[in-house]
């Protein structure tokens, strides 16, 4: 049973409150009739809760009194009586006055996320006071076990469609979506050490019931199992895609060959029915659209298929085929994709659109896209110290290991270097969040109040440059865009510039000259002529990339060296490493009648160290003639400058 300590620190808490003498004399009234009434508050608390709120409804003064008892941890109660009665003002007002320093430390936080002050009361008020009052800790003690504890009484309650006049849903997402926002201010106030998680899409959904639409029950049993032991070994959108291959796979067997009720059974007839019908299926999605599935999905199923039969036999499991029955020429080879770069004057227009754009998101990703070549998870996954200053060399973006395991680093344009300093200026001091890959600590560049935004943001601030730039197809329509595209328009238009196959290799973070060779189909005519020249000759000299290290060595300096080898007086060299050195190169310097004067030393200077650069780097490489080439070019500056520094 309470004691009267109780009443005393309430007493102290109206004090605090700065009520007027008639308010705290009424709270305080309020607070001692309702003990006369109902002396043991624990016991009060195990009432039906239609009774509990009949009891305050009568006693005036009596809520204000429970919700600090609540709220000081003095006692412990259900959360259907917290939805129930539906916490208010009196809640909000109680934590700001009983803790007082903890509130100060969150409302920074906001700060430091760039929160707006009304959804920063909002979360305090609504979440706060809840997790508060329901796990009886205070603010700088909650843990993210309490506020998932919270999360699933939230989820459970069926007392919110009393509360507004919303539906129950309505408001639980409400609720559940101040929570969420309340779990990354406890991050960023370091109260705990995980931000909350994206329940939409975190995880494979339910598997058991993906797999319903396979009939036979001990293949339906099999399927599940072999999910669930890849479970431990795979990503999630990787369990979602299997699930999906297996469900159309079993759903097959169930309409065509009902009889079957083990895959002990398959036969090689049943797989070559599946090869000839799977080409023909339709897509069953959320929204379902009569729309035949894509030949990337089909080869994907049949993979996903092989290793399935595959596993299971390698696993020795009793219900694996007899021998194997899915080969590799049952797989369609897929098709060749030319990269889809967008034309000059519409590339130049969208862009011009972009950088009028409102959203500085999606405005200062488009052009990071576009200037850097990026794919949009690789700019996603940029971080805060991702450009680096180089010198003579410029500024250059560091590329975080991505779709192929590789980093790679590319130069920066003016344009581009301004768009990231733009939104790191904005960004703030956020704290850090995990790797979604390995769990490592990251300060994110592109994090905005506390999260990290999504591509969905980037794709549709395309589509408003699309529209803003006019740009219509041949139906009339809005031009479809899509992010990518602005990286196959990077790269061809390094290619018509005449950077060579290597060079676009390391800038694009490529580990083959197969997938670079796609960009010279859409190169000028001479480009292409002497790519398909090179094909037989490039392969031997050209390193391909281990997972995790960069497709070059020395990428920055090596890079630097290549675009400066392809620039020329009035445009850019064209000429291929394969077709061994350029008997035109530095033809002036080399000149009988080549003159020079002192005022050029400084120039000739910088060239001849350009000059030894490549040399070097030529020598790694093993390309004899480039070296003897440099070699002549070297002994001729250093002839000129001699001649300068004895005539001066």
């Amino acid at each position: 049973m309470l004691t009267d300590d109780l009443l005393a620190d309430y007493a102290e808490h109206c004090d605090l409150l700065e009520l007027s003498t008639a308010g705290k004399r009424v709270r305080l009234t309020g607070a001692d009739e309702f003990l006369e009434r109902h002396g043991d508050l624990v016991a009060w608390l195990e009432r039906p809760i239609p009774t509990r709120l009949v009891d305050l409804e009568r006693s005036s003064g009596a809520w204000p009194f429970v919700a600090f008892a609540l709220l000081h941890g003095q006692l412990a109660v259900d959360f259907d009586f917290l939805a129930a009665k539906h916490a208010g003002p009196t809640f909000a007002k109680a934590l700001a006055a009983i803790y007082p320093d903890d509130l100060v430390m969150l409302r920074r936080a906001a700060e430091r996320l760039r929160w707006a002050a009304a959804w920063t009361h909002s979360v305090l008020a609504e979440a706060l006071v809840l997790a508060v009052a329901f796990s009886r800790c205070a603010p700088s003690a909650l843990s993210v076990e309490a506020l998932e504890v919270l999360r699933q009484a939230i989820q459970a309650t069926p007392h919110y469609s009393a509360a507004v006049r919303r539906s129950p849903f309505a408001v639980r997402r409400s609720k559940l979506s101040h929570l969420h926002s309340l779990g990354r201010l406890l991050y960023e106030a370091r109260v705990v050490d995980r931000p909350p998680v994206h329940r939409r899409g975190a995880g494979p959904g339910n598997l058991a019931s993906r797999l319903s639409v396979v009939g036979a029950p001990e293949i339906r049993r099999v399927m599940l199992a072999y999910l669930q032991a890849r479970q431990a070994v795979l990503k999630v959108a990787t369990i979602r895609d299997l699930t999906s291959s297996l469900a159309s796979f079993g759903e097959f067997l169930s309409e065509r060959f009902p009889e079957l009720s083990s895959l002990a059974q398959l036969e090689r007839s049943h797989i070559e029915a599946f090869c000839s019908f799977l080409p023909t299926r339709r897509w069953r999605v959320q929204h379902s659209c009569d729309r035949q599935i894509s030949v990337l999905t089909v080869i994907s199923t049949l993979i996903d298929l092989r290793s399935f039969l595959d596993d299971i036999r390698a696993w020795g499991w009793a219900e694996a085929p007899r021998r194997r029955l899915v080969f590799s020429s049952d797989i369609p080879r897929p098709p060749r994709a030319l990269p889809r770069a967008l034309p000059p004057d519409v590339d130049a227009a969208l862009m011009e659109a972009v950088a009028g754009l409102t959203d500085r998101f999606a405005r200062v990703g488009l052009t990071v896209l576009r200037g850097a070549g990026l794919r949009i998870g690789e700019l996603l996954g940029l971080e805060l110290d991702c450009v680096s200053d180089y010198g003579p060399a410029g500024r250059w973006l560091r590329v975080p290991l991505g779709k192929l395991d590789t980093e790679r680093s590319i130069p920066l344009d003016p344009t581009t270097f301004g768009a990231i300093e733009e939104w790191a200026v904005t960004r703030g001091d956020q704290r850090a969040l995990p790797h979604e890959l390995d769990g490592r600590m990251v300060d994110f560049l592109f994090l905005e109040q506390g999260r990290r935004p999504g591509h969905t943001r980037i794709e549709r601030g395309l589509r408003d440059a699309v529209r803003a730039a006019g740009l219509t197809g041949t139906d009339g329509l809005p031009l479809r865009v899509v992010p990518h595209q602005l990286r196959h328009t990077y790269a061809t238009s390094l290619v018509n510039a005449g950077m060579s196959l290597q060079g676009l290799m390391a800038l694009l973070g490529h580990q083959t000259p197969e997938m670079t060779m796609r960009y010279a189909t859409l190169a000028s005519p001479t480009l292409r002529r002497a790519y398909d020249e090179a094909v037989g000759k490039l392969r031997p000299r050209i390193p391909l990339a281990s997972v995790g290290r960069p497709a070059v060595p020395d990428r920055v300096e090596w890079l630097a060296s290549e675009m400066l080898k392809t620039r020329v007086a009035h445009g850019y060299c064209a000429r291929e490493v394969v077709a061994e050195a350029c008997p035109y190169a530095n033809i002036c310097e080399s000149c009988a009648y080549f003159v020079t004067t002192a005022e050029f030393a400084p120039v000739l200077e910088r060239q001849l160290a350009d000059v030894q650069a490549l040399r070097d780097d030529a020598i790694a490489r093993g390309w004899e003639s480039e070296v003897a080439r440099h070699e002549r070019v070297i002994s001729t500056l250093e002839g000129h400058l001699r001649r300068l520094e004895t005539s001066s």
